[in-house]
């Protein structure tokens, strides 16, 4: 199984973890400050930084397109509960 480096930047850790993992399991097993409330692309609680790598995560459906611009985010931002992990990639907690 492909496996890809996640670094959560809040708490200078990086994991391996495999292909196609969402980043809202992995935040919740290594305690970062990612918080979530509804983990089903309706709340925007899980909003996080993508400071490199945002091409090697999954594409953004059309409803986490729409929550993020409700919650007027910018394009380095997704949610953690909808972005899967395809490659290595660096985040953050807003």
């Amino acid at each position: 199984m492909a496996k890809a480096k996640v670094t959560f930047s809040d708490i200078g850790l990086s994991v391996m973890v495999p292909v196609g993992t969402r980043i809202i399991e992995i935040s919740e097993k290594v305690g970062s400050g990612i918080v979530y409330g509804c983990r089903e692309c309706d709340c925007g609680t899980c909003i996080m930084h993508v400071k490199e790598g945002m091409e090697n995560l999954s594409e953004p459906s059309m409803l986490e397109d729409r929550v993020l611009r409700e919650n007027m985010a910018g394009k380095e931002f997704r949610l953690a509960c909808q972005a899967q992990v395809l490659g290595d990639v660096t985040i953050a907690p807003v």
